[in-house]
């Protein structure tokens, strides 16, 4: 296997597993312990919060599974974009409150899934 290969897979791999277990995270922990960790988790409408988690957990997803089960592998690419976008999105939430010491792993993520969508 060429080496582009190794590196999408490994990425592709590390995008789904931090995503998807943010995803499940924030789906699965009160918000008030989420808010200990992150007081901005518990400053926004539980609605917000949620639709982040479930859009973290459906880029996850959609990174790795098309690719991995090679059904409409093509998915992979548009799941990756919108990863871009998401994290791009996030940066300017942080940024928007004065957050800006939280955006450097937005911008590595959404570096990352530009990887992904590249390859």
């Amino acid at each position: 296997m060429p080496p582009l290969h190794i590196a999408l897979w490994a990425v592709q791999g590390l995008l789904a597993l931090t995503l998807v277990g943010t995803g499940v995270w924030k789906l699965a922990t009160p918000i008030a312990a989420l808010a200990g960790k992150m007081p901005w988790m518990g400053q926004v409408a539980p609605g917000f919060l949620y639709l982040t988690a479930v859009l973290d957990l459906l880029v996850g997803l959609g990174i790795l599974l098309p690719s991995a089960t090679r059904v409409r592998p093509g998915l992979t690419v548009l799941a990756a974009t919108g990863g871009v976008g998401l994290m791009l999105g996030a940066a300017v939430f942080h940024v928007s409150r004065g957050e800006a010491a939280n955006t450097p792993f937005n911008f590595v993520l959404a570096g990352l899934a530009a990887f992904v969508a590249w390859g």
